[in-house]
């Protein structure tokens, strides 16, 4: 008898331990190298739709068009940036945070960047669709300096990755291919 309850006890510790490893790895979040590769598959398109979206824009500033039209190609490109920029940080909020010392921090950080680049593209966006098109020469100084300002919020949205704060994930960055 005494031995059936030694074995089942030894059994249910088993059993326990197995659930609590599997509920631990269950509450831990990806791998720094799993996690960078996620963010940066997040990333690598929507820097491509930017610099699309920015060469567009660029294209449009000097293309000889009406007021009006101009108005709707550029709220309309600034809208995409806008959208692709909330994409970018919606997949990289869907990344989780990296299982690493500081992890919460960094991927608060990225967030936080993309949302200041997407808010940043949106009052441009805002900007523009509220200029008026009668005077050709006030419109385009509108346009200038909303731009201006959209320069500006864009680079102090950039996010310092001096301040990572993981040499797991500054490694996995470096060495993941999805970050090439």
């Amino acid at each position: 008898m005494r031995t059936c309850r030694a074995a089942a006890a030894g059994k249910l510790t088993v059993v326990l331990a197995a659930i609590v490893l599997v509920a631990g790895a269950c509450g831990a979040g990806p791998t720094p190298r799993v996690w960078a590769a996620a963010v940066c598959e997040a990333l690598t398109p929507w820097r491509a739709e930017i610099d699309k979206l920015t060469s567009s824009t660029q294209q449009q500033m000097t293309a000889q068009t009406t007021p009006a039209q101009a108005r709707e190609n550029l709220v309309r490109l600034f809208a995409g940036a806008e959208q692709a920029s909330e994409t970018a940080r919606r997949k990289v909020e869907a990344a989780g945070v990296p299982d690493t010392e500081h992890g919460e921090q960094v991927s608060a950080g990225f967030l936080d960047s993309l949302e200041k680049v997407r808010d940043a593209y949106g009052r441009a966006r805002t900007t523009i669709a509220g200029l008026g098109t009668g005077q050709p020469t006030t419109f385009y100084d509108g346009v200038r300096g909303a731009v201006d300002t959209l320069d500006k919020e864009y680079d102090a949205s950039a996010l310092d990755t001096s301040k990572l704060n993981s040499e797991e994930l500054k490694q996995a960055f470096d060495e993941v291919p999805e970050c090439r």
